[in-house]
């Protein structure tokens, strides 16, 4: 089963690279193949939503992790093998008029397969590596793929040994011709172990934490000490959400980190449903069926929507999937931002009260107008919760530390004559 997400929480959560920096992606992507890349992006395109499967996968990618384990191949065997195999058989070459093979890319083919079944062999037969009892079906399923009948010819050949013009034409024919699909499930076996270790090496590496997945049911998430993943020097906090206070409402002034906290909760809750490691000292969570934040929204131009009427349809849409009665993570920064605020504070005590009443899923809204807040009170499911601003002076200084409540902080005009602009507008810039 997968997760439901969309372009929206995934750009909002810079999961892919953009020109203005490094994405998720790549802090994870460590990977030695082609292949692997081409697997870890659909990995990160669709996370999943059982619970078995999910710790499954981290089981596995936190064993490799703590025997530090190393990629056993190198990439320039992956190169030459898919090459070869992505070329036609020789029946295929033949019927749609393509151009035969070069005998010396053949040769090179036959080769990194008859390499890739030996250090594959060698690999899974290790002691340490039998002994990973999540990872022991894929091995097996190696294995079997390895032993299989036909390819026994191959192990009566050397690893790197020259072969003759007849042996090579007759690997040929066995492995692009009889049994090319039978290596490309090796292939994508060898690729996922790529990803495995790649993975493995970033939590290593970063110190992540394996998060625990609890089965679908009432919503719960409890993380200690989480940060973002992108940030060297973060401040890490502490969130416990349930079905009993099953909305948060944030607050803080401009600059205090409310972005950045919900970026960092709604990624470590999108890792851990691919069942990897992630920036916190420890979580666990129940499994959703999907989740949606709405941090950048942007104007719809094309159907000449404002920026309001966007964020209307984007609660429409979230509404729409809550009606299912399945359980979901929805973050919103600044809930109704482009609207006016009379408009805005009606609406975000509407739609949060709504929330509260979605037992089933979770919700954080971070908002400006603490009047709505304090309006919302009355709800126990509904929590609180500010990031602080202290004054040194006229200069704010902020401490990115989560802390209970609700707060007023309003500093956008310190920041703007700190910055001088009003001088500038007045008397001009001295050159």
């Amino acid at each position: 089963m997968l997760l439901r997400t969309d372009e929206q929480t995934i750009t909002d959560l810079g999961i892919f690279s953009k020109r203005n920096g490094t994405g998720i992606f790549d802090i994870y992507n460590h990977v030695h193949t082609r292949g692997g890349e081409s697997l870890l992006e659909q990995m990160f395109r669709h996370p999943l939503s059982d619970a078995t499967a999910i710790n499954k996968r981290s089981s596995i990618i936190g064993h490799f992790a703590d025997l530090n384990t190393l990629f056993p191949y190198n990439a320039s065997i992956f190169d030459m093998a898919e090459k070869y195999l992505s070329g036609p058989g020789e029946k295929q070459q033949h019927s749609s008029g393509a151009s035969l093979m070069g005998e010396k890319e053949i040769q090179q083919g036959v080769s990194a397969i008859i390499q890739l079944f030996h250090l594959t062999k060698d690999f899974i037969e290790r002691k340490e590596i039998k002994e990973i009892s999540s990872w022991s079906d894929e091995r097996k399923d190696i294995a079997a793929l390895l032993m299989a009948p036909s390819f026994h010819p191959v192990w009566q050949e050397e690893p790197k040994g020259k072969l003759s013009y007849a042996a090579t034409t007759a690997f040929d024919a066995l492995f692009r011709m009889n049994e090319r699909k039978k290596l490309e499930s090796l292939l994508h076996y060898l690729y996922m172990l790529d990803i495995y270790l790649s993975v493995a090496k970033t939590a290593s590496g970063r110190q992540f934490v394996f998060p625990k997945a609890l089965p679908k049911g009432d919503p719960v998430l409890r993380v200690e000490g989480i940060y973002h993943p992108s940030l060297k020097e973060a401040v890490g906090n502490d969130i416990s959400m349930d079905a009993n206070e099953n909305v948060l409402f944030l607050t803080g002034a401009n600059m205090a980190g409310k972005s950045t906290f919900l970026r960092a909760v709604s990624t470590a809750l999108y890792l851990a449903h691919m069942g990897f490691p992630v920036a916190a000292r420890s979580m666990e969570f129940s499994v959703m069926a999907g989740i949606y934040t709405t941090i950048n929204l942007p104007d719809n131009l094309g159907i000449g929507a404002s920026h309001f009427y966007a964020e209307v349809l984007r609660v429409k849409k979230i509404a729409s999937e809550l009606s299912s009665g399945r359980s979901y993570f929805i973050l919103f920064d600044e809930l109704f931002r482009g609207t006016n605020v009379k408009d805005a504070h009606e609406a975000t005590v509407a739609v949060m009260k709504g929330f509260a009443g979605k037992r089933k899923s979770l919700f954080i809204v971070s908002s400006h107008i603490v009047e709505a807040g304090e309006q919302l009170q009355g709800k126990k499911q509904i929590g609180y919760s500010y990031l602080p601003t202290r004054m040194n002076g006229h200069t704010p200084e902020y401490t990115y530390k989560l802390e209970q409540g609700i707060t007023d902080d309003r500093h956008g005009m310190i920041i703007i004559r700190n910055e001088g602009i009003l001088d500038i507008l007045q008397n001009g810039r001295k050159q």
